[in-house]
């Protein structure tokens, strides 16, 4: 299985984006969450320049955030700097909806915005659309401009079917996060293959699949929930607490110990699961490294789900199952000591 690494832009990030690619990483990504991380285009464009080999992505952006006509000129821009290197991520904008206090976005008007950024990054025209106002649109500058020649690959955000219906009808890959059941990936894939069926592609053809997780390799004798591995983990079970927190529906779903920690995290931060602007004090340095004092809501069982936390045999077995379930590469998203978890990430697929 090939390694990659999800970050937040932020000053220095093209010095982690050189150092994955010495370590053989195949891809390294920067998030598109506006109002809580730095903008993706920016941070890939120094990786872009400072890097030669290693795939490129924006992990993901959304018709919610972006036009499609911004979105593609930032993408093909990319292109021209990394040519054949970059990854457009979408998804339905899930959490960055979220920091905005709005609902996430449709499948359909997923595809819809998929659909045109693939037309228009490959020099194609496509329709726009404005309220009830339709016009064909293409890009009306090339060359050094944008790269409608070298391919981008196109990836969608999906931890159900519908979502990865759209990535069959669409041609592309996968990307999920935190999902580490085999069972369920399983099922994704079921539903991007059957979504093949009615469209010109070959029934096998889907493209790349990529699950985003945090790692945390324990020394011996190390508690598999000890500070060291909250503190590596917690920015993804923090992220799922802060989702149920903000979507009554979904802390409803959770066992009782889960939905203690939902009730205490808001009793924390000061809001309800009623308040209008309880996305205000829920993320706040949302997908970074947790304090101290909310390690006691990292818990187990959330860890153990979402993370990869264990002995170097234990991750294997894991790793393998995922591997044998579709998965292509697996993506950390380090917080306490990047470099660190990297280099372990590699030594451990090497």
């Amino acid at each position: 299985m090939r390694a990659g690494v999800v970050v937040a832009a932020h000053p220095g990030v093209e010095d982690l984006a050189v150092r994955a690619e010495e370590l053989g990483f195949g891809s390294f990504w920067v998030n598109d969450t506006p109002m809580v991380h730095g903008d993706p285009f920016v941070a890939l464009s120094l990786c872009a320049k400072a890097t030669r080999r290693i795939k490129l992505g924006i992990g993901v952006t959304s018709p919610a955030l972006r036009s499609a006509p911004a979105a593609a000129s930032g993408f093909a821009s990319l292109n021209s700097l990394a040519p054949g290197r970059i990854i457009c991520g979408v998804g339905t904008g899930n959490t960055a909806r979220r920091t905005l206090g709005m609902p996430p976005t449709t499948a359909a008007a997923l595809e819809r915005f998929t659909a045109a950024l693939q037309d228009l990054c490959a020099g194609r025209p496509t329709a726009y659309r404005e309220g009830d106002q339709v016009r064909d649109i293409r890009f009306l500058h090339t060359g050094a401009h944008v790269n409608t020649t070298d391919p981008i690959e196109f990836v969608v955000a999906a931890l159900g079917p519908k979502a990865a219906a759209v990535a069959g009808r669409r041609g592309a890959g996968l990307i999920s996060f935190g999902l580490l059941d085999p069972t369920a990936w399983q099922a994704l894939h079921d539903a991007s293959r059957q979504a093949i069926h009615g469209t010109s592609r070959a029934p096998g053809s889907h493209g790349n699949s990529y699950v985003v997780t945090a790692l945390h390799l324990l020394h011996e004798n190390e508690d598999p929930h000890s500070d060291a591995a909250r503190d590596a983990t917690g920015h993804l079970v923090l992220s799922l607490l802060d989702f149920a927190a903000d979507t009554p529906e979904v802390a409803e779903q959770l066992g009782p110990d889960e939905r203690a920690a939902v009730r205490e995290l808001l009793d924390r931060r000061g809001t309800t699961a009623t308040a209008p602007d309880r996305y205000t004090k829920l993320y706040p340095n949302y997908l970074g490294r947790i304090a101290p004092q909310d390690r006691d809501l990292i818990l187990p069982s959330l860890m153990n789900t979402l993370a990869l936390v264990g002995t170097r045999d234990d991750l294997l077995t894991r790793i393998t199952a995922l591997e044998q379930a579709g998965i292509d590469e697996l993506l950390i998203q380090p917080v306490v000591d990047p470099p660190t978890e990297m280099a372990q990430l590699a030594e451990l697929l090497a």
